[in-house]
């Protein structure tokens, strides 16, 4: 079967992310020590020229981004070009009017400002560049390999076991087996429906599902485990404090299940405690899955693939705002997730549930 690719979808980057207004400040930052040091021979007086430039440059350097900060959300309607030049536009509107304000109302030199302006359009456009092509990197369009392996990882024997288990049901529970298709279907239609699939996580690469239809998939393919696995399997809910409507991105928590399944409890010969652990604190997400070790087990080892997959997609959403850890102690895997709690899709984000 072949998957026709989409481009990737241009979106300016989004500048309340404190990652982007970080990575600003820094590549600003260097630039005009850069330009300074080029201007003055020897590191000292270039140095000494900077610390002179920088009275300028910092005010406004941060006027920009409150600007930039404001606006966020009006980028968003406009085309991604006209986007790209009312960014620019205002930075060097600010660059033009913060000009003038030392000399109060005398006139700025105007070789000075000529090249505040030089400067600011050349680093505003390089920076926007910047951005979109370490969005297009981090973009599903360029995985799409990992993507289909992860989807892959739905393994045969799952399904041809699933089916077995709801085939031994249907004479003395047929409402259960019957609850247990709907399951099965339910978590097909959405991890093996290539085409939505690729269409949802590769047109945009950036789209949002809530946290409650995540949580909803979780109880389907842990509901089908059980049936699986019987008594072997026993998963321990934390999630009554969990933010349903907080955003992110989709099928993020079903491959860590199914890891720590896989991993953890189909390897052992006595029951396997997974603990699922969701809740929302001061504006962020907090995950937390825990299932136990088998050092002498038969079954594949992971490649941390979906962590992998997982740290990409989420520094495509958050940027330095997400962070993934994992951690081994007391016979007991440990990934923890977390997150902004989000619940209005932000710049050149779509909701895709």
């Amino acid at each position: 079967m072949s998957i026709k690719q989409n481009a990737y979808s241009d979106g300016l980057p989004d500048f309340r992310n404190l990652g982007v207004i970080a990575r600003i400040l820094v590549a600003v930052n260097l630039a005009a020590i850069g330009a300074a040091c080029y201007a003055e021979p020897g590191w000292a007086r270039g140095m000494a020229r900077f610390a002179d430039d920088a009275a300028f440059i910092e005010p406004a350097l941060l006027a920009s981004i409150v600007a930039l900060y404001l606006i966020s959300p009006a980028l968003v309607s406009m085309r991604y070009l006209l986007a790209n030049v009312v960014v620019v536009a205002v930075v060097l509107c600010i660059v033009a009017g913060m000009s003038y304000l030392p000399q109060s109302l005398s006139a700025p030199d105007e070789r000075q400002l000529a090249r505040r302006l030089v400067f600011s359009a050349a680093i505003s456009l390089a920076l926007l560049g910047y951005l979109r092509l370490r969005a297009k990197a981090f973009s599903p369009a360029l995985t799409e390999a990992r993507l289909q392996a992860l989807q892959a990882r739905i393994r045969p024997h799952f399904l041809f076991n699933s089916l077995n288990a709801v085939l031994s049901l249907i004479r003395r529970d047929p409402k259960r087996a019957e609850l247990a298709l709907e399951d099965l279907a339910d978590l097909f239609r959405v991890l093996m429906d290539l085409a939505d699939l690729f269409r949802v996580l590769m047109s945009d690469g950036r789209k949002f599902v809530r946290l409650a239809d995540e949580i909803a998939l979780l109880e389907r393919y842990a509901s089908i485990e059980q049936l699986r696995l019987g008594e072997r399997l026993r998963v321990v809910w934390e999630i009554d404090n969990a933010p349903l409507d907080a955003l992110l991105p989709p099928l993020v928590l079903q491959p860590l299940l199914e890891n720590a399944v896989y991993h953890g409890v189909e390897p052992g010969t006595e029951a396997g405690e997974v603990l699922v652990r969701i809740e929302g604190r001061a504006e962020r997400v907090f995950v937390r899955m825990v299932n136990p070790i088998h050092p002498g087990s038969t079954h594949r080892p992971g490649n941390h693939m979906a962590l992998d997959n997982l740290r990409e997609r989420l520094m495509l959403f958050f940027d330095a705002e997400a962070k993934v850890s994992t951690r081994e102690a007391d016979g007991r895997y440990q990934v923890d997730i977390e997150f902004p709690q989000i619940t209005a899709k932000p710049a050149g984000q779509v909701e895709t549930r």
